[in-house]
Order: structure tokens, then sequence, then C-alpha cells
């Protein structure tokens, strides 16, 4: 059962604005803030390599006596 009445086309959206071009001198500012913005976010926390508890695993030291 098809219907009598058609619904109304969809109007086309404008286009979009062309991008910035990369070797526009605010582009290239722009974009070296937000790379030193997200290294400075990341902080010190991203070099250290253990958990608030430490190594979990064993050591690779293995204790022996001294003079046996």
């Amino acid at each position: 059962m098809g219907g009598i009445f058609s619904p109304p086309a969809a109007p086309t959206p404008p286009p979009p604005p062309p991008p910035p071009a990369v070797d526009d001198a605010a582009v290239q500012s722009k974009a070296r803030d937000e790379r030193l913005r997200r290294a400075k976010a990341q902080g010190r926390g991203s070099t250290i390599l253990t958990g608030g508890q430490g190594v979990q695993e064993g050591g690779t030291a293995v204790k022996t006596l001294l003079g046996a």
C-alpha cells in the first residue's frame, strides 16, 4: 500500500568551509600549543613504570651467603 503523497525532499546543505592551510602561521602556532599542553598534562606520571605498591613480581637478585 503506497501513499498518495510523497514526503518533501530535504534541502541540500551548504558546502563546508575549506580547511585552513597547514602553512598558516596561526595554525602551526595552535598545533604547537596543543602538543605542549598535552605533554604538560601527562607530567611525570608517564615515566613511572611501577604501581603504587612497587614491583610485584620476584626480584632478579638471588640472596647468597657470603663466604660459603
